[in-house]
């Protein structure tokens, strides 16, 4: 019996927790997202004293403010590569010794370019290949990073959310951040936590990276922006919580061991020179951010809440039933029970009176 009570008590406040604490008397909507971003920095590198100043045209990509995107943070590059033939990098697997080493017309997967079918080279020799020349080599990466300056970078996230069904619709910058507000504010989790503008360093450390080891391979970043509003209160109160995940860098003695570390791309600028077409090709290390937006508005509604009143009084109506089938039909004291719960009484069935010889007809002569 005891167990039973306790059963009923359970099922009791599991429904009162969905009912108040999961909100069971609201109704719920997403929001329809869209998101901005900007750049601002300025980076430098002197590399064998050539000097060279990098904007955000030059690091940044793809340039047009998407919420994902990848800032540069380190380089390796190839200049005045143009199309010709020229020998294959110095590797075991590009030696040769002669021509019969060099099979003509073969592409390997990780070469560079069209095998010639010619071993070439004075000391060490490679096979030849139809490439832009002179090859790429990717083996040394610049340590420490290049463009350890974007640490310093800021990024400005502009949200705007909808949620259809309320028609609300609000943005990340909320009440109290105007014009004059942007130009002095950066993000902190305690002092500025509605800021839009964020420095890369502080968003690399929030997402538990070290900077300097990310900047040199490359990684990844989740910046996600959470719109849980109540809508029963005003919408100022409705305000974005941003949080910040590494999805993938910082490599470790673990990640070492793995085929492939960091993040990187490759993407050339042409040209012509003396009327031939030229390129520079650059492997670039960088950051990705992607930026998600998280949603969910509620707001009373009277269908919800008789949905939820009703369906707790039906637990209630279905364990009343249960319980008796129980207490009746399965517990060892069932038969006390059935007399506790049904009262039952006697009829005795009396014999019609003769009426001849009942008093109410004795004749009076």
């Amino acid at each position: 019996m005891n167990r039973l009570r306790h059963v009923l008590t359970q099922i009791t406040i599991k429904h009162g927790w969905v009912f108040i604490y999961e909100k069971g008397y609201q109704s719920t909507d997403t929001a329809v997202s869209s998101v901005f971003t900007k750049m601002k920095g300025v980076g430098y590198t002197n590399v064998d004293g050539e000097e060279r100043v990098w904007d955000m045209v030059d690091y940044v990509f793809p340039e047009q403010g998407d919420s994902s995107f990848v800032v540069m943070t380190n380089y390796i590059i190839t200049k005045g590569q143009k199309m010709g033939k020229c020998p294959e990098l110095t590797e075991p697997r590009y030696l040769c010794n002669s021509d019969s080493d060099c099979e003509r017309g073969i592409i390997e997967r990780t070469g560079h370019g069209h095998m010639t079918g010619k071993c070439v080279g004075n000391t060490t020799k490679t096979c030849e290949v139809v490439a832009w020349c002179p090859v790429e080599d990717d083996h040394t990466i610049p340590d420490p990073a290049l463009l350890m300056s974007a640490e310093n970078y800021t990024l400005f996230i502009k949200n705007s959310v909808t949620f259809p069904a309320y028609g609300v619709k609000r943005s990340n910058l909320v009440e109290g951040i105007d014009n004059q507000y942007i130009k002095s504010c950066v993000y902190d989790p305690t002092t500025s936590p509605l800021c839009p503008i964020f420095r890369l360093g502080d968003l690399v450390q929030l997402s538990g990276f070290n900077f300097a080891t990310i900047a040199k391979v490359g990684g990844a970043i989740g910046i996600v922006i959470d719109w849980t509003c109540n809508l029963d209160y005003d919408q100022s109160e409705c305000k974005p919580v941003y949080t910040f995940h590494g999805l993938y860098g910082n490599p470790n003695e673990t990640d070492m061991a793995r085929a492939s570390v960091g993040y990187n791309f490759r993407y050339a600028k042409h040209y012509m020179e003396d009327k031939q077409e030229k390129r520079t090709l650059l492997k670039v290390f960088g950051i990705r951010f992607d930026i998600i937006v998280r949603s969910v508005a509620r707001k009373f509604d009277i269908i919800p809440t008789l949905t939820a009143i009703g369906s707790g009084v039906g637990i209630f109506g279905v364990a009343t039933v249960v319980c008796d089938l129980i207490l009746l039909y399965l517990l060892p004291k069932r038969e006390f029970y059935n007399n506790m719960k049904f009262k039952v009484t006697e009829t005795v069935e009396q014999e019609p009176l003769d009426e001849f010889s009942s008093e109410k007809y004795v004749s009076k002569e």
